[in-house]
């Protein structure tokens, strides 16, 4: 009775996938509504899921010869004019400050929607000589877009991201660089979020306003719509020849170097809730989720209860694990549905009949499995089943997007595809004329080419004809 009177609180995921969302990020305290219009307060639960991808993020960007910096949130509106495809992209998206210690300022100021301008003015004056390159850094920041439409950690006012930033002294370099932080990102939604992606270059459309080529990762949520999880750019000299980055090379001819950037953010979050959720709630990857595991005294007033429960977080925390005992005056029934419905990946329940027979009562998140586990060498076992979480939330999450993907011909069967909440192969030959007819017609867009995908057929599946430039590319609804 209390897992209906619990399930009530949140829409149902099949007939109301979007308002199942809200629900859930708001239920589970995960963010609240700024009092500024498309901004969120991230709550500590949330935030505790942002650092544990943080940490892991960036100890893989460590090892990679990346360093951390930081750069100003205020930007001079005359940096950002320098590239103009660059300034024409955000436009409609900047935030402007022209009043400041209450003086209107000589040069309005922009709060940072990106930072390729005053990173990039910063480098000018920093490097003179190849021996200064590669410059290779990362900066964990909050950046501010005017959104008209908002949804918490989807797409907000302001959002928490890292971007990277990379110079060099070739382009082999620079291109290196922006794949190699593609597979980077590909590998950590793998092992890190359980979550499968799509690696592949964006069409020119939907590009980053003033790189050369942008490449994306698309995750299928589980209403078959595609989230951009990620991108790395090219911007070759663009940037470089705006702001004037030179080097002396070893030839003693001066140069502009090449540059890539790349970045992911909150949006991960979002991700992470509709790649794994259920009508439960949240179902949390081990290795993000805040609380790993959770150990719940059972007749709490029974003597020796305590003291055991006590006993085995303990344990659990010397081995490592992030473990939370809730001790709180509620009904176990009650704590059995919040830790549910937060994503806790593993319950352990001690009651005084567990203690006289020796094992603690478990359940899993992810399959809600109920099965008991030896009191004796309870931490080694709690790790394997978290190892083992870990990896059948990516088999399951790795199938259902498999079993969602499927090719498309022809128009009429592309559209049945987006229809029936799928993904669509395409191939396609990378006319813009194409990729706006999919828009107008089926409200999809192209995702990524999967250039390395051999081709299906010898005509595009838009407009049927031959092309030199055909391409397996990917097409889905999106968020």
């Amino acid at each position: 009775m209390a897992d209906k009177q619990f399930v009530k609180e949140i829409a149902d995921i099949n007939t109301d996938f979007p308002q199942w969302y809200t629900d859930v990020v708001l239920k589970t305290q995960l963010v609240d509504y700024g009092p500024v219009k498309g901004t969120m307060v991230i709550r500590p639960y949330g935030y505790a899921i942002w650092e544990n991808i943080q940490k892991e993020l960036d100890a893989r960007f460590k090892a990679t010869g990346h360093v951390n910096a930081y750069f100003p949130m205020l930007i001079p509106q005359s940096l950002l004019t320098k590239e103009a495809e660059h300034v024409e992209g955000f436009a409609p998206e900047v935030a402007v400050v022209d009043v400041a210690g209450g003086e209107k300022l000589a040069e309005p100021i922009v709060i940072r929607p990106t930072s390729e301008t005053i990173i990039c003015s910063m480098y000018s004056k920093w490097i003179n000589s190849y021996r200064d390159l590669p410059l290779k850094l990362n900066q964990w920041a909050n950046v501010v877009r005017w959104e008209k439409t908002t949804r918490p950690f989807l797409r907000t006012s302001e959002f928490l991201w890292q971007e990277g930033h990379t110079i060099h002294a070739t382009r082999e370099e620079s291109m290196a660089e922006t794949l190699d932080m593609l597979k980077l990102y590909h590998d950590f939604a793998r092992d890190v979020l359980a979550m499968p992606t799509f690696i592949g270059r964006k069409s020119e459309k939907e590009k980053f306003a003033g790189a050369e080529a942008t490449y994306g990762m698309e995750a299928m949520m589980l209403d078959g719509k595609s989230l951009q999880a990620g991108t790395t750019h090219h911007f070759g000299q663009k940037f470089s020849k705006a702001y004037d980055i030179q080097f002396l090379d070893k030839d003693s001819t001066h140069k502009y170097v090449w540059q890539s950037s790349w970045g992911v953010s909150t949006r991960l979050i979002g991700g992470l809730i509709m790649a794994h959720g259920d009508q439960r709630g949240l179902v949390l990857p081990p290795k993000v989720a805040p609380i790993q595991v959770v150990v719940i005294p059972v007749a709490a007033h029974k003597e020796g209860v305590i003291d055991k429960a006590t006993e085995v977080a303990n344990a659990l925390k010397k081995a490592g694990l992030r473990v939370e005992l809730d001790v709180r005056d509620q009904s176990p029934g009650w704590k059995f549905n919040e830790w549910e419905m937060k994503g806790v990946p593993l319950r352990i329940e001690i009651g005084p009949r567990d203690i006289e027979n020796g094992v603690a009562t478990c359940s899993r998140r992810d399959t809600c499995d109920k099965f008991t586990l030896p009191l004796d060498g309870i931490a080694k076992q709690a790790k394997k089943l978290l190892t083992a979480i870990q990896k059948d939330m990516y088999t399951k999450s790795l199938a259902f997007r498999d079993s969602h993907v499927k090719v498309a011909h022809n128009m009429e069967e592309l559209g049945e595809i987006l229809d029936s909440k799928c993904f669509a192969k395409i191939m396609w030959d990378q006319d813009p004329a194409s990729e706006a007819l999919i828009k107008e017609k089926y409200q999809a867009t192209v995702r990524v080419m999967l250039e390395k995908e051999k081709p299906f057929q010898q005509v595009c599946t838009v407009d049927g004809k031959k092309s030199d430039n055909l391409v397996v590319t990917l097409v889905a609804r999106a968020y």
